[in-house]
Order: C-alpha cells, then structure tokens, then sequence
C-alpha cells in the first residue's frame, strides 16, 4: 500500500477512543507490517535519559532479547545520541550493528520527538538488502509526528 494512503489510517489510530497509548502503538506496527511488503519488524524503543538507555516498547515481528539498549551502542543506541534518522542498508557492513536475527539485512530507525525532546525512535527491520528510500523516512518521519500526539 503507498505510504500517501497510509497516512489517514495511521491518523486514525491515534486519534481512537478508548485505547490506550500502548495498543495505538501496536496498532500503527502491525499496520506497517502488514503493509509494507519489506517491513519485517516494527517496533518503538523509547529513552530513558537519567540511565542512557533504550527500552523496548510496544513491537510486531520475531521476539528480540534487546529489550534495553545504551545510548550509543547499535543503530537504535546511535540515534538515542545523534538525533538524526539512521538508514542501513547492509547491516553486515556496519560496524556498531546489534545483530538480532541472521535473516534481518537492512534496518531504519527514525527519532521521535515531543516539545524536541528525543524521547524514542521507531526501528524497523528488512530481510531485504537496501529497501529504504527518501521516501520511507519521510513516512516515518509524519508517523512519528502523529505518535507524538500521544505524549
């Protein structure tokens, strides 16, 4: 489905009554994942400032042990500290890669931001090499100023 008519479905979830933050999340995940063909897992980390660290929240797609994650460490922990989207299009040429799972080849995370304040990220994984374009950090980029309406 194109990300253009993604956008109203994706408004829709988070502006739903009697869900809680939490399920608006997962909700907009499974969306994802059900319609972008090379979205294989979709998750949100959000920060923890005083400990430096990452913690996983709501996410659709194969368990992961990186439940917390420290600022700086894999791509998630480098857009805790840079600020700025992180596309991977080869995660075996990276040198600060968490490896989750062999099949996992390409990964973008986009930072959200609430008042400006990094408060987490959305991550999503590929098992294709290089899928992502402008045009996914530019859809991410408004799904997370639509999540940031949650905050």
């Amino acid at each position: 489905m194109p990300f253009e008519n993604l956008k109203p479905l994706v408004s829709a979830i988070v502006s739903e009554e009697n869900t809680t933050r939490d399920e608006k999340l997962l909700s907009i995940c499974q969306l994802l994942t059900d319609s972008i063909e090379y979205y294989n897992w979709v998750g949100y980390y959000f920060a923890n400032h005083e400990n430096q660290t990452l913690h996983l929240g709501p996410y659709v797609g194969a368990e992961t042990d990186h439940a917390v994650i420290p600022f700086g460490k894999g791509i998630c922990g480098q857009v805790a500290v840079s600020n700025n989207n992180f596309v991977v299009p080869d995660v075996a040429a990276q040198d600060n890669y968490i490896a989750c799972s062999f099949t996992v080849k390409s990964e973008i995370v986009v930072p959200l931001f609430v008042n400006g304040i990094n408060i987490g990220q959305i991550d999503i994984d590929s098992h294709v090499l290089n899928p992502f374009t402008e045009l996914d950090e530019r859809f991410l980029e408004f799904v997370n100023l639509e999540v940031s309406k949650l905050f």
